[in-house]
This record gives structure tokens, C-alpha cells and sequence, in this order.
């Protein structure tokens, strides 16, 4: 594979906040990812070590994308059973060699509880007084981090720079999906959260809500793509803490990056500070 330990450099205690991959072929700069086209049907995705929420980059994080790199190929290996993925090789920590699959113009996004801080959230909706959420209806009286009587799906559409809320109807109508399509979207992104809620489970956490990406082959095959159940894509809180931190009112206990953007929000309106605050060193 062309991409090679000299092609990223990094220094030990510093941010990895890009790549030279010039010369290889077409470079996408994502918030977070770098995409390279060789041209033969692959790309390498390098997950950098920058942070994202709103829309933006609000930090740098040494070693964060080897971590979400490396997860996310841990968790395409535990669910490919369930739907084919991207995955070719990992000749990097950062790096996928990935299968280039045009992807759906819609997101998915799978809600287990009643929470988040951005626009797009669920919880930021209902505050507002939203009780269609995506073509769900939700039920009066519930509060922040409440889980939700079964899980839900509610779609965005797909942007670089703002994702929209749709309903499945929606989709449909302006033919982003056929009615076809979409059923055999929604059944495998919900197989894939309850595989992941079970095995965050044992290891002591709740899924909370993530986000797939999905795209068809040549052949109209269904191929999970992007990242599957990181930190970045998912909520994750700590089981043993969730139920006393809940009914005393306090945020959960979490291993993702909701406690960055709880912090931004406090700090300024993170859509459009310019310039936004320095993140702490030290969390």
C-alpha cells in the first residue's frame, strides 16, 4: 500500500493535525479525516487528531486519532456478520486502505436516550418544545438523559458542513431512498446498535446513540463505511454510574466527547464564536 510510516509524521506529545499525501492522488480534507483517491477503486482514510463538534474544529487531541482509527476497525471486525464494511488493511495506526463505496445521502442516527448538547440533538429539540423528532413521536413530561421507551432512528440528511433532521417519509418522498432502500437501512443500523449496546455492556458502559454511514457497492450492496461506534460517532456513558448521577441530576459519566462540547456551550455559542476559546490542557 502507498501510504507508509514516512508519509505521517509524528512527534511524540504533539497533535497529528494533518498528512502529506500529494502525489498519491485526490486529498479530501473531512473535520476529522483525510481521504486520498489512488484511483483503483481504494482510499486511505487517516484519522487526524482533530476534534470536532458544531460543525467545526474546536481542539486537537494527541494519539485521538489512532484511537478512534483502531476502535473503529475493532468494532467493523465484531459486525461484519451483520453487514459488509469498507475495510481492507490498516497499514498505520491512523490509516484504513478502505474499499471506495459511494455513500447514501442520508445518515443514521440511533437513539437509546434523551440527551445531547448540538443543534441536531434530540434533548435540545424537546427543550424547544419538539415532540415529532424525525417522524418519532415523543412522549410529554421526560427529562434530560431519559431513555426512551424503545430505541428510535432519526436520519439527517448528509453535509460537510450542517446535517439536517428528515424523517423516513421524507426521505422517501424526495427520493434521497426508495421505500426498499430504506427498510434494509433501518433494519441493519438497528441490529448493528443493539450488537453494540451488548457489548458495551459487558465491558461497563451504555451506547447511548451513534451515528452510521452507509453506501452500496457496484453490485447494490450495502456497505457500512466512515467509522462504526468511536467516540467521535457514539455516546458513551459509564453503566455503574449512570442510575445515581440520573436521579440526582447530574451529566452521566462519560467516555466520549460530550463533556468538550458541554464545555464549549458554557464558554460561548460554539457555532459561531470566532475566535473560540482555547480548550484546557487538562481535563
Amino acid at each position: 500500500m502507498p501510504v507508509s510510516e514516512s508519509v505521517i509524521k509524528e512527534h511524540l506529545g504533539r497533535a497529528l493535525t494533518e498528512v502529506d499525501l500529494s502525489g498519491f492522488g485526490p486529498v479530501n480534507r473531512g473535520k476529522v479525516r483525510d481521504a486520498c483517491d489512488f484511483g483503483n477503486g481504494t482510499v486511505a482514510l487517516v484519522t487526524t487528531d482533530r476534534q470536532s463538534a458544531f460543525d467545526r474544529v474546536l481542539a486537537l487531541v494527541p494519539s485521538k486519532g489512532r484511537v478512534l482509527n483502531e476502535l473503529a476497525v475493532w468494532w467493523f471486525q465484531q459486525t461484519c456478520d451483520i453487514v459488509a464494511n469498507h475495510l481492507i488493511a490498516v497499514p498505520h495506526p491512523n490509516v484504513t486502505i478502505a474499499r471506495k463505496i459511494k455513500p447514501i445521502p442520508v445518515e443514521v442516527v440511533v437513539r437509546a436516550f434523551n440527551t445531547g448538547s448540538t443543534e441536531t440533538s434530540v434533548w435540545t429539540a424537546y427543550e424547544k418544545g419538539v415532540r415529532d423528532f424525525c417522524g418519532n413521536v415523543l412522549p410529554e413530561g421526560m427529562v434530560k438523559n431519559q431513555p426512551f421507551e424503545k430505541v428510535i432512528l432519526t436520519p439527517t440528511t448528509k453535509s460537510d458542513t450542517h446535517d439536517e433532521q428528515i424523517s423516513p417519509a421524507e426521505i422517501i418522498a424526495r427520493g434521497l431512498l426508495t421505500s426498499e432502500q430504506w427498510d434494509e437501512v433501518a433494519r441493519v443500523a438497528l441490529a448493528l446498535f443493539v450488537r453494540g449496546q451488548e457489548i458495551a455492556q459487558r465491558g461497563g458502559l451504555i451506547l447511548v446513540d451513534t451515528k452510521y454511514e452507509f453506501g452500496y457497492d457496484e453490485n447494490g450492496k450495502l456497505v457500512l463505511i466512515d467509522e462504526i461506534h468511536t467516540p467521535d460517532s457514539s455516546r458513551f456513558w459509564i453503566a455503574a454510574t449512570y442510575a445515581e448521577r440520573f436521579a440526582a441530576g447530574q451529566e452521566p459519566d462519560c467516555v466520549d466527547k460530550e463533556f468538550l462540547r458541554l464545555w464549549f456551550t458554557k464558554q460561548c455559542d460554539p457555532y459561531t464564536a470566532n475566535p473560540l476559546p482555547e480548550a484546557p490542557k487538562n481535563w
